[in-house]
């Protein structure tokens, strides 16, 4: 795919990480929905086809850090909306067990200073992005309501240290 194929920056990035390193993937078009019975669900971003595991069914989810370490993994925001969640729950079921569905969370480093802890880091058009993902069913177990006016969960924050895992861990 071309390198503008998205309008987020976001997931450009994540889209060329998987180029760099070689990773087999489908995008998808976020703004067509796919209908069970009576029901419409919530696209999701990519399937990724790493070697010799799982199908991943990704969704992208774009957030800035500000802080200037990763050591204690502080200071990440984490949040979904609750359509997020049910739209992989459901193409999890519909896919099967050959699927996976997590969040990758791509954060844009805003601190030119930062003491990275060993975590990797991806540069992309002048910037700096870090990627962590969360298995769905991880998500899903630990999630508490965020915002009941805008239908949005997160992660707390000991929980997000004990399920993220940077991306090479599950693509590589």
């Amino acid at each position: 795919m071309k390198k503008d194929s998205f309008p987020n920056h976001y997931e450009q990035a994540f889209e060329n990480w998987l180029i760099d390193n070689r990773i087999q993937y489908i995008s998808i078009d976020e703004h067509k929905q796919a209908a069970f019975t009576d029901c419409k669900v919530k696209s999701f971003d990519f399937l990724v086809y790493p070697p010799d595991r799982q199908i991943i069914i990704a969704e992208i989810k774009g957030r800035k850090f500000t802080g200037t370490s990763l050591e204690k993994m502080t200071s990440f925001e984490c949040w979904v909306t609750a359509e997020d969640v049910n739209g992989l729950v459901k193409w999890q079921e519909v896919l099967g067990p050959a699927y996976q569905a997590v969040f990758i969370f791509v954060y844009l480093i805003e601190n030119i200073d930062v003491d990275f802890n060993g975590v990797d880091v991806f540069d992309f058009n002048a910037d700096r992005y870090i990627f962590f993902t969360v298995k769905l069913d991880d998500y899903h177990s630990f999630m508490k309501h965020r915002s009941p006016k805008w239908q949005t969960v997160t992660l707390p924050a000991d929980k997000f240290r004990q399920c993220a895992t940077q991306i090479s861990e599950l693509l590589l």
